[in-house]
């Protein structure tokens, strides 16, 4: 997994912070397949008309995430985060000892961009905030899954991923068409350099909108208030990803 029990996400330089979360918490969402899953909400008290859809790592939605909703509430973005399992685990449990990869296995393209699907209907309605304009942003195996939603969803203003695998996302390039932020950790032992930049390079040649940040000796992970060497990596990662989301606001 990418993030332990014990990880929380980095808060928002002060500068970036417009205000609290008005209000968050446990939310059910419904798919267009009639699956129910478990989902959390973060309604911002100062909105800037952006909603997030934030897709988390292989262990699915756990507290880093819910955090991280709330986060990006703090910054002016109403956020929802997403599971991805309600259709093959028994409950909601995902704390460390949950036995996540049966799960990821069957997982498909599909059922993934079906749930992100509800998850934007949510924020596009009055409950989750009408905004304007919807991103994604995920971590890992959600990554490349938030990439990939700029070929499920091309209505998207943007789709953000953390030390993504390129090679989940190579066979959706041809049909991208929400700008990506591709967020690179230079040390990444599952995602070598090579490999991030070949991916820009297919990006390019099938011109689809983007911009890859490489964080240089970051390890996996280090998007984590609890790995305090890569403060300034995160503050500048937070700083980009909320530029990006002014940049892309339709």
């Amino acid at each position: 997994m990418c993030y332990s029990d014990d990880a929380r996400p980095p808060l928002p330089p002060v500068r970036l912070v417009s205000g609290a979360a008005a209000d968050h918490g446990d939310l059910t969402l419904k798919s267009s397949d009639g699956t129910k899953f478990m989902a959390y909400f973060a309604r911002a008290s100062k909105p800037t008309g952006a909603g997030m859809v934030v897709m988390p790592d292989v262990r699915g939605l756990h507290r880093f995430f819910k955090e991280l909703a709330q986060r990006f509430a703090e910054a002016g973005v109403d956020s929802v985060a997403i599971d991805y399992f309600a259709r093959t685990a028994e409950n909601d449990d995902r704390s460390d000892t949950f036995e996540y990869m049966p799960h990821v296995q069957q997982t498909t393209m599909e059922s993934i961009s079906a749930d992100v699907g509800a998850a934007i209907d949510y924020l596009r309605s009055k409950d989750g905030g009408a905004v304007k304009s919807v991103f994604t942003v995920g971590f890992c195996f959600g990554g490349s899954a938030s990439w990939n939603q700029s070929a499920s969803h091309p209505d998207l203003s943007g789709c953000i991923g953390f030390y993504g695998r390129p090679a989940r996302s190579e066979e959706y390039i041809s049909k991208m068409k929400a700008p990506l932020q591709v967020m690179v950790a230079g040390a990444d032992a599952a995602t070598t350099p090579e490999q991030a930049a070949e991916f820009e390079r297919e990006l390019t040649k099938a011109h689809v909108p983007h911009e890859q940040h490489v964080y240089e000796g970051a390890p996996h992970s280090f998007f984590d208030r609890t790995y305090e060497q890569w403060k300034e990596a995160s503050d500048d990662a937070w700083r980009r990803m909320l530029e990006f989301i002014k940049k892309h606001d339709r």
